[in-house]
Protein backbone atom coordinates (compact mmCIF):
# COMPACT_ATOMS: atom_id res chain seq x y z
CA UNK A 1 0.00 0.00 0.00
CA UNK A 2 1.08 3.45 -0.90
CA UNK A 3 1.68 6.12 1.97
CA UNK A 4 1.12 9.37 -0.48
CA UNK A 5 -2.25 9.91 -0.81
CA UNK A 6 -4.44 13.21 -2.66
CA UNK A 7 -7.45 14.33 -2.75
CA UNK A 8 -9.55 16.43 -5.27
CA UNK A 9 -12.92 18.06 -3.75
CA UNK A 10 -15.10 18.60 -7.25
CA UNK A 11 -18.32 20.59 -6.60
CA UNK A 12 -19.95 18.83 -9.92
CA UNK A 13 -19.39 15.43 -11.10
CA UNK A 14 -17.34 16.59 -14.00
CA UNK A 15 -15.05 19.61 -12.38
CA UNK A 16 -12.16 17.21 -11.26
CA UNK A 17 -11.82 16.41 -15.12
CA UNK A 18 -11.72 19.52 -16.71
CA UNK A 19 -9.36 21.19 -14.07
CA UNK A 20 -7.30 18.37 -12.52
CA UNK A 21 -7.25 15.14 -14.75
CA UNK A 22 -3.54 15.61 -15.74
CA UNK A 23 -2.68 16.10 -12.13
CA UNK A 24 -4.41 13.13 -10.67
CA UNK A 25 -3.27 10.87 -13.77
CA UNK A 26 -0.03 11.85 -13.08
CA UNK A 27 0.45 11.02 -9.31
CA UNK A 28 -1.67 8.01 -9.88
CA UNK A 29 1.46 6.98 -12.28
CA UNK A 30 3.79 8.28 -9.80
CA UNK A 31 2.33 5.97 -7.08
CA UNK A 32 -0.25 8.35 -5.35
CA UNK A 33 -3.76 7.04 -4.12
CA UNK A 34 -5.93 9.83 -5.68
CA UNK A 35 -9.54 10.54 -4.44
CA UNK A 36 -12.20 12.49 -5.68
CA UNK A 37 -15.30 13.33 -3.58
CA UNK A 38 -17.93 14.75 -6.03
CA UNK A 39 -20.15 16.87 -3.65
CA UNK A 40 -22.70 17.35 -6.01
CA UNK A 41 -23.38 15.15 -9.62
CA UNK A 42 -24.18 18.86 -11.32
CA UNK A 43 -27.73 17.72 -12.54
CA UNK A 44 -29.45 21.03 -12.14
CA UNK A 45 -27.08 23.43 -13.70
CA UNK A 46 -24.69 21.79 -15.73
CA UNK A 47 -26.46 19.16 -17.75
CA UNK A 48 -28.41 21.04 -20.31
CA UNK A 49 -27.63 18.88 -22.87
CA UNK A 50 -29.16 15.83 -21.21
CA UNK A 51 -32.04 17.51 -20.16
CA UNK A 52 -32.44 18.19 -23.77
CA UNK A 53 -33.31 14.58 -24.74
CA UNK A 54 -36.83 13.45 -24.35
CA UNK A 55 -38.11 11.35 -21.23
CA UNK A 56 -35.48 13.35 -19.13
CA UNK A 57 -36.10 13.06 -15.72
CA UNK A 58 -33.64 14.36 -12.38
CA UNK A 59 -32.92 10.96 -11.74
CA UNK A 60 -31.87 9.82 -15.06
CA UNK A 61 -29.87 12.90 -15.06
CA UNK A 62 -27.98 12.31 -12.21
CA UNK A 63 -27.38 9.08 -13.11
CA UNK A 64 -25.78 9.80 -16.76
CA UNK A 65 -23.46 12.37 -14.72
CA UNK A 66 -22.51 9.19 -12.43
CA UNK A 67 -21.97 7.03 -15.14
CA UNK A 68 -19.63 10.30 -16.97
CA UNK A 69 -17.78 10.59 -14.03
CA UNK A 70 -17.11 6.89 -12.99
CA UNK A 71 -16.19 6.44 -16.65
CA UNK A 72 -13.94 9.35 -16.41
CA UNK A 73 -12.61 8.59 -13.28
CA UNK A 74 -11.31 4.98 -14.50
CA UNK A 75 -10.01 6.45 -17.69
CA UNK A 76 -7.84 8.29 -15.03
CA UNK A 77 -6.95 5.20 -13.02
CA UNK A 78 -8.14 7.39 -10.15
CA UNK A 79 -7.97 5.19 -6.52
CA UNK A 80 -11.58 6.02 -5.31
CA UNK A 81 -14.28 8.25 -6.57
CA UNK A 82 -17.15 8.79 -3.53
CA UNK A 83 -20.41 10.79 -4.93
CA UNK A 84 -21.95 13.09 -2.13
CA UNK A 85 -25.33 13.85 -4.01
CA UNK A 86 -25.74 16.96 -2.11
CA UNK A 87 -27.49 18.27 -5.07
CA UNK A 88 -26.30 21.87 -7.14
CA UNK A 89 -27.63 25.26 -7.81
CA UNK A 90 -27.59 25.70 -5.19
CA UNK A 91 -25.17 23.75 -3.55
CA UNK A 92 -25.50 23.35 0.17
CA UNK A 93 -23.56 21.16 3.26
CA UNK A 94 -25.77 20.82 6.69
CA UNK A 95 -23.03 20.07 9.41
CA UNK A 96 -23.27 16.16 8.83
CA UNK A 97 -22.38 16.68 5.57
CA UNK A 98 -19.30 18.30 6.29
CA UNK A 99 -18.42 16.09 9.34
CA UNK A 100 -18.99 13.41 6.40
CA UNK A 101 -15.90 15.03 4.41
CA UNK A 102 -14.15 15.21 7.74
CA UNK A 103 -14.37 11.66 8.06
CA UNK A 104 -13.14 11.11 4.40
CA UNK A 105 -10.05 13.55 4.54
CA UNK A 106 -8.84 12.21 7.77
CA UNK A 107 -9.56 8.35 6.30
CA UNK A 108 -7.24 9.70 2.84
CA UNK A 109 -4.83 11.33 5.01
CA UNK A 110 -3.60 13.73 2.01
CA UNK A 111 -0.26 14.80 1.22
CA UNK A 112 -2.48 17.32 -0.76
CA UNK A 113 -5.49 18.49 -1.20
CA UNK A 114 -7.49 20.48 -4.29
CA UNK A 115 -10.79 22.10 -5.36
CA UNK A 116 -12.02 25.23 -7.04
CA UNK A 117 -11.16 29.16 -7.20
CA UNK A 118 -11.91 31.40 -3.95
CA UNK A 119 -14.23 33.45 -5.64
CA UNK A 120 -16.49 32.54 -8.87
CA UNK A 121 -19.55 34.64 -9.27
CA UNK A 122 -20.44 32.80 -12.69
CA UNK A 123 -21.16 29.36 -10.30
CA UNK A 124 -21.16 30.13 -6.49
CA UNK A 125 -21.02 26.39 -5.95
CA UNK A 126 -17.51 26.59 -6.66
CA UNK A 127 -16.47 28.40 -4.30
CA UNK A 128 -18.96 27.15 -1.80
CA UNK A 129 -17.46 23.81 -2.09
CA UNK A 130 -14.07 25.36 -1.17
CA UNK A 131 -14.98 26.98 1.51
CA UNK A 132 -16.17 24.31 2.71
CA UNK A 133 -13.40 22.02 2.06
CA UNK A 134 -11.18 24.13 3.66
CA UNK A 135 -13.14 24.42 6.74
CA UNK A 136 -13.33 20.91 6.89
CA UNK A 137 -9.40 20.61 6.47
CA UNK A 138 -9.28 22.47 9.38
CA UNK A 139 -11.67 20.23 11.04
CA UNK A 140 -10.05 17.49 10.53
CA UNK A 141 -6.58 19.03 11.87
CA UNK A 142 -8.35 19.99 15.33
CA UNK A 143 -7.56 17.07 18.22
CA UNK A 144 -10.50 17.51 19.87
CA UNK A 145 -12.65 15.86 16.76
CA UNK A 146 -13.11 12.70 17.36
CA UNK A 147 -10.03 12.40 19.45
CA UNK A 148 -9.64 8.62 18.91
CA UNK A 149 -8.68 9.02 14.60
CA UNK A 150 -5.37 10.11 13.65
CA UNK A 151 -5.92 14.13 13.28
CA UNK A 152 -4.80 15.59 10.02
CA UNK A 153 -1.09 17.14 9.25
CA UNK A 154 -1.01 20.55 7.51
CA UNK A 155 -1.10 19.47 3.72
CA UNK A 156 -1.06 22.04 0.73
CA UNK A 157 -4.22 23.24 -0.38
CA UNK A 158 -3.86 23.53 -4.64
CA UNK A 159 -6.60 25.51 -6.16
CA UNK A 160 -7.40 24.54 -9.80
CA UNK A 161 -8.04 26.96 -12.57
CA UNK A 162 -11.55 27.84 -13.34
CA UNK A 163 -13.45 29.12 -16.38
CA UNK A 164 -12.82 32.60 -17.46
CA UNK A 165 -9.84 32.63 -15.36
CA UNK A 166 -9.12 36.44 -15.12
CA UNK A 167 -12.43 36.88 -13.48
CA UNK A 168 -11.76 34.71 -10.70
CA UNK A 169 -8.79 36.55 -8.97
CA UNK A 170 -6.96 32.99 -9.42
CA UNK A 171 -3.10 33.63 -10.15
CA UNK A 172 -1.23 30.33 -10.78
CA UNK A 173 2.25 29.71 -8.99
CA UNK A 174 2.36 26.45 -10.01
CA UNK A 175 2.66 25.06 -13.24
CA UNK A 176 2.57 21.11 -13.64
CA UNK A 177 3.93 19.14 -17.16
CA UNK A 178 0.82 16.85 -17.62
CA UNK A 179 2.44 16.07 -21.44
CA UNK A 180 3.05 11.82 -20.44
CA UNK A 181 -0.49 11.47 -19.54
CA UNK A 182 -2.24 13.72 -21.94
CA UNK A 183 -3.96 10.73 -23.69
CA UNK A 184 -5.45 9.98 -19.94
CA UNK A 185 -6.53 13.08 -19.38
CA UNK A 186 -8.18 13.48 -22.89
CA UNK A 187 -9.69 10.10 -22.85
CA UNK A 188 -11.83 11.43 -19.37
CA UNK A 189 -12.87 14.41 -21.00
CA UNK A 190 -14.53 12.35 -24.21
CA UNK A 191 -16.16 10.72 -21.26
CA UNK A 192 -18.43 14.37 -20.10
CA UNK A 193 -20.77 13.98 -23.39
CA UNK A 194 -23.37 16.06 -21.25
CA UNK A 195 -20.72 18.76 -21.82
CA UNK A 196 -18.90 18.21 -24.90
CA UNK A 197 -18.87 21.87 -25.51
CA UNK A 198 -15.94 22.15 -23.40
CA UNK A 199 -13.83 20.01 -24.71
CA UNK A 200 -11.77 21.89 -26.78
CA UNK A 201 -11.43 24.67 -24.62
CA UNK A 202 -9.92 22.78 -21.93
CA UNK A 203 -7.42 21.14 -24.61
CA UNK A 204 -6.58 24.54 -25.92
CA UNK A 205 -5.93 25.76 -22.12
CA UNK A 206 -3.23 22.96 -21.57
CA UNK A 207 -1.20 24.24 -24.51
CA UNK A 208 -1.47 27.35 -23.15
CA UNK A 209 -0.17 26.45 -19.95
CA UNK A 210 2.71 24.08 -21.77
CA UNK A 211 3.74 27.44 -22.91
CA UNK A 212 3.85 28.61 -19.86
CA UNK A 213 5.31 26.02 -18.09
CA UNK A 214 8.43 25.75 -20.72
CA UNK A 215 8.71 30.02 -20.15
CA UNK A 216 9.44 29.73 -16.46
CA UNK A 217 10.77 26.20 -16.69
CA UNK A 218 14.54 27.32 -16.82
CA UNK A 219 16.44 26.05 -14.01
CA UNK A 220 13.41 24.77 -12.49
CA UNK A 221 12.92 21.96 -14.75
CA UNK A 222 15.48 22.14 -17.11
CA UNK A 223 13.96 24.81 -19.33
CA UNK A 224 12.35 21.43 -21.28
CA UNK A 225 9.32 21.52 -23.47
CA UNK A 226 5.55 20.67 -22.08
CA UNK A 227 2.85 19.97 -24.87
CA UNK A 228 0.13 20.03 -22.42
CA UNK A 229 0.18 21.68 -18.56
CA UNK A 230 -2.24 22.75 -15.90
CA UNK A 231 -1.70 25.51 -13.74
CA UNK A 232 -2.59 25.73 -9.91
CA UNK A 233 -2.35 28.36 -6.91
CA UNK A 234 -1.24 27.03 -3.13
CA UNK A 235 -3.35 28.18 -0.36
CA UNK A 236 -0.23 28.24 1.96
CA UNK A 237 3.37 28.86 1.59
CA UNK A 238 5.21 25.88 0.74
CA UNK A 239 8.19 25.03 3.46
CA UNK A 240 11.24 24.13 1.99
CA UNK A 241 15.26 23.19 2.53
CA UNK A 242 16.66 24.32 -0.11
CA UNK A 243 15.65 26.86 -3.00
Amino acid sequence: MTNKTALVISAHAADFVWRAGGAIALHQAKGYAVTVVCLSYGERGESAKIWKEPGATLEKVKTARRVEAEQAAKALDVHDIQFFDLGDYPLEMDKDAKFRLVDVIRKVQPTFMMSHSLWDPYNTDHMFATKVALECRMIAQAWGHNPQEKALGAPQFYLFEPHQTEQMNWKPDVFLDITEVWDKKYAAIQCMVGQEHLWTYYTNLAENRANHFKRNSGGQSGGRNAKYAEGFQSMFPRTVDEL
